[in-house]
């Protein structure tokens, strides 16, 4: 780890008025949000919200505009190996090489991180029920996203990135994503950034909730802040009608989508 990276207090992801424009849409507008060590980050909108725009900024596949992007101190762009080799990344699309058996990929994945815990790799693949000879072609969409987390997580990353992981899963293996992020990375005092359109998941384990609507956040604080703010008549309302409430039924059902 580098020395800025440790600092007491450091942010893992810091965010200064970051905005982003293609062509004539506004992805993202002076958008600022700070991330600390240690607990899962729910990011939370309607689908083309600016969720994925962020993702990509955090990760250094995008070079802001303007404003700043810094993941453990770092410019994602300017070092990419420094923040990527800490970063474990899953999304929907999770693009796997068909070709390849469970254990060939496991193998060739670990050549490309030091820090790989092989006994870690072996426990996530048992517990994913995950064939080593199977190939990944023939994988359900279920089992690559379990193919997709055990290599995000197995060499233990500082921060794990996932961008609409469970979209299009059924409940089990959703159930098996969000308890991952839960026991390896919470407990372990790591740090989750969780985007989702599923809030009502979202709900289930993010300590902190940030709402975003048509490149804006609208609202960024801890969950349990959100909810002891949003009572009506002493019920506690959910996220979901907390979302309503912040950006109105048509971005709702966008989210639904």
């Amino acid at each position: 780890m580098t020395a800025e990276a440790t600092r007491v207090g450091e942010p893992v992801i810091d965010v200064t008025e970051l905005t982003r424009r293609f062509d004539s849409t506004t992805a993202l507008d002076s958008v600022s949000l700070s991330m600390p060590r240690g607990a899962v980050y729910g990011l939370v909108g309607a689908n083309g919200a600016g969720k994925t725009t962020l993702i990509k900024h955090i990760l250094g596949l995008l070079r802001a505009e303007s404003g700043s992007v810094r993941v453990f101190g770092l410019d994602p762009v300017a070092d990419p190996v420094g923040v990527l080799s800490r970063i474990g990344y899953l999304s929907e699309e999770n693009d796997l090489p068909g070709w390849m058996r469970v254990d060939e990929l496991i193998r060739f994945s670990r050549a490309f991180y030091p820090a790989w815990d092989d006994a870690y790799a072996e426990e996530l693949r048992q517990s994913f029920a995950l064939e080593p000879a199977a190939k990944i072609k023939s994988l359900s969409k279920g089992q690559k996203a379990r193919m997709g987390l055990l290599i995000a997580l197995a060499y233990r990353p500082d921060l794990l990135v996932l961008d609409e992981p469970s979209s299009g899963l059924d409940p089990i293996v959703r159930r098996d994503i969000l308890g991952a992020i839960i026991r390896t990375i919470a407990h372990e005092g790591r740090t989750v950034l969780f985007s989702s359109h599923l809030l009502e998941e979202v709900e289930q384990v993010a300590d902190h909730v940030t709402m975003i609507n048509k490149g804006r956040i609208v609202l960024s604080a801890p969950l349990e802040d959100i909810r002891e703010a949003h009572r009506v008549d002493g019920r506690v309302l959910s996220l979901d009608e907390i979302f309503v409430a912040q950006v109105g039924m048509s971005a709702a059902a966008a989210s639904e989508s």
